[in-house]
C-alpha cells in the first residue's frame, strides 16, 4: 500500500516520503495514528508543492545548524568525578549531564540529540556525537577526570558484632 508520511517515523522514513508499506502496517499503525495518509494523485501533487517549500526552509536550517555544529566541534567538556578503588566512578555521566554542561556554556541542546549509547563510566576522553539534524552531526570531546585533591578511599575493616539469640529470634518473627 502506498502512503505519504505525515511525520518522521523512526526506521521508516521522514515527513513527506512516499513509501510502499505492508497493508496491515498501514491500516493498523500508520493510518490510525495519523502518521501517514494514503497516496492519492491529488495528495501527491499537493505534497510536491509542500516539498518545494520545505526544501527551501530545510536548506536554510541546515546551513544555520552547520555553523552551530562547527562551533560545537571545538567544545571540550570536562567532568570532575568521584572515583573509588581502582579508579572506578561513583555513578556515571549521562546525556543529561552533558546537556546541562552545554547549557551552562550557552549552547542549548536537547539531551535526546546527544548520541550516547551508554553512560560514561570510565576515566578518559571520549568523542560524543550530537545529531543536530538528520544531515548535521557534530562531535564534542568529553573528558572524565578525578576530582582535584581527591584521595583514594581506604576501606575500614568493620567489626562484626554477635547478635544475642533472643534478639535474632524476635527480629525473624517480626
Amino acid at each position: 500500500m502506498k502512503v505519504i508520511l505525515q511525520e518522521n517515523v523512526e526506521g521508516l522514513g521522514y515527513l513527506g516520503d512516499v513509501l510502499t508499506v505492508a497493508d496491515g502496517y498501514a491500516r493498523n499503525f500508520l493510518l490510525p495514528r495519523k502518521k501517514a495518509v494514503l497516496a492519492e494523485d491529488r495528495q501527491v501533487k499537493f505534497l510536491q508543492h509542500l516539498k518545494r517549500q520545505i526544501d527551501q526552509k530545510a536548506k536554510k536550517e541546515v546551513e544555520a545548524l552547520g555553523d552551530i555544529g562547527k562551533q560545537m566541534s571545538n567544545v571540550s567538556l570536562t567532568f570532575e568525578v568521584q572515583t573509588g578503588k581502582d579508579d572506578k566512578l561513583f555513578g556515571s555521566v549521562t546525556s543529561k549531564d552533558i546537556a546541562e554542561q552545554l547549557a551552562a556554556q550557552g549552547m542549548t541542546v536537547d539531551r535526546r540529540k546527544i548520541q550516547l549509547p551508554q553512560p560514561l563510566k570510565e576515566l578518559g576522553t571520549f568523542p560524543v556525537p550530537i545529531k543536530l539534524h538528520r544531515d548535521v552531526v557534530t562531535k564534542i570531546q568529553v573528558t572524565l577526570a578525578k576530582q582535584a585533591g581527591e584521595e583514594p578511599i581506604a576501606e575500614e575493616p568493620t567489626a562484626t558484632e554477635d547478635i544475642p539469640a533472643e534478639t535474632a529470634e524476635t527480629a525473624e518473627t517480626n
